[in-house]
């Protein structure tokens, strides 16, 4: 987590030196805004990622003489094809077009949205695929 941490500070210096910059030679105050919100998120990253790097044991990406076998066995649980991201993406829509057609789609579309919400959330939970 140390090198990932590493590049969000240098992204966090970079946007702090180039936003002042930015605005001077600019003086457009929407962009120099957007440049503070990135630099403040960047910061934010860091802070966390070197947070979680000092209580994780190092990885062997991050040791200077790490094997490419330390790195074997299982990596995490990565979930199988799901329908449900379709379903949510639906229920996008219907609330996007809400203001379009009508308030009352966008009132339907909060709740098929708890529904689909739900059942992405807790698809592991039943099923085949219940752990």
């Amino acid at each position: 987590m140390k090198t990932e941490a590493w590049i969000f500070g240098i992204l966090a210096i970079f946007l702090l030196i180039v936003t002042p910059i930015y605005y001077l030679m600019s003086r457009d105050p929407t962009g120099t805004a957007a440049l503070t919100l990135c630099f403040f998120l960047a910061l934010m990253i860091t802070g966390y990622l070197g947070l979680i790097a000092r209580r994780m044991d190092q990885r062997p990406e991050d040791k200077k003489d790490g094997e490419i076998a330390e790195g074997a066995g299982e990596l995490g649980f990565f979930p199988p094809s799901s329908i449900w991201p379709l379903y949510v993406a639906l229920t996008l829509v219907l609330i996007v077009l809400g203001p379009v057609f009508g308030w009352w789609l966008m009132l339907l579309g909060f709740g098929v949205g708890i529904v689909t919400c739900t059942g992405l959330v807790y698809e592991f939970y039943r099923g085949d695929h219940a752990h």
